[in-house]
């Protein structure tokens, strides 16, 4: 059963990659707060916020955005902040975990890689500062990936390890003004995405041996710790990066 956070009702929350997933599952949830959501995704999310506008006080705002364009990006967060006012919160979620071997990672691959899964973050945030509440939140999205060292995914690791430093460094550049800045790192996921491409019985499997919990994350499973971050719940919380991951890393 997740919280109530009573702040978050009514509250103008932004949310990339709000449209399936992780981020489907964060809309879903600040909504059942009572929230004002406005989400953007590269996919056509507007069923996703018809069904939850059916059983929510407020129809969540689905824009249709490519994150890796900062311009586009910028509008999305005016009209989701013309639409809901100040932002209590923005999540940053949107992200690419596509696999590569070392040789065929291109100079165009890198770039792309890091265009969603680290700038698109930054610019994020650098736009959230002017559209804030007093007192808000800014909630990235990383990854155990850069903790554990996985194969395959070099430049999403490398992203996230970067997230992390983006967290720490904008929670000291914004702490004066009020802001706060956390980082949640999930572990794997068992997301549609995950499902389909890379969580065979066999690696999910071996995955479970690495984690203390039995059972796999679920996307529901991140959904209390990021209503936590961005609510007052966690008032003198920034500059940290949360480990979700049934216990396969150990922080502290």
């Amino acid at each position: 059963m997740t919280a109530i956070h009573p702040d978050l009702e009514n509250a103008s929350i932004f949310i990339t990659g709000g449209g399936s997933g992780i981020g489907a599952a964060l809309t879903a949830g600040f909504a059942a707060q009572g929230a004002k959501v406005a989400f953007v995704d590269l996919i056509d999310a507007t069923d996703l916020s018809q069904t939850l506008g059916a059983t929510c006080v407020h129809k969540p705002l689905a824009l249709q955005c490519d994150v890796t364009e900062t311009g586009a990006l910028h509008a999305a967060m005016d009209q989701a902040f013309e639409a809901h006012g100040p932002f209590k919160a923005v999540v940053n979620n949107a992200a690419n975990d596509q696999r590569y071997a070392l040789d065929d990672i291109t100079p165009a691959v890198w770039d792309t890689m890091q265009a969603v899964n680290l700038k698109s973050y930054f610019f994020s945030c650098q736009k959230a500062v002017d559209c804030m509440a007093p007192k808000g939140a800014i909630v990235n999205y990383a990854s155990i990936s850069y903790m554990v060292g996985t194969a395959a995914l070099i430049p999403y690791a490398t992203a996230n390890a970067g997230i992390s430093g983006l967290t720490r460094s904008l929670a000291r550049e914004l702490g004066p003004r009020g802001l706060r800045v956390n980082a949640i790192a999930p572990g794997w996921v068992m997301t549609e995405k995950q499902e389909r491409l890379w969580a065979t019985p066999e690696a999910k499997a071996a995955f479970l041996t690495k984690q203390c919990l039995p059972d796999h994350l679920m996307p529901n499973d991140l959904v209390g710790p990021t209503l936590f971050l961005a609510s007052d719940a966690s008032a003198m919380m920034t500059g940290q990066t949360v480990v979700v991951d049934a216990g396969v890393v150990t922080t502290g």
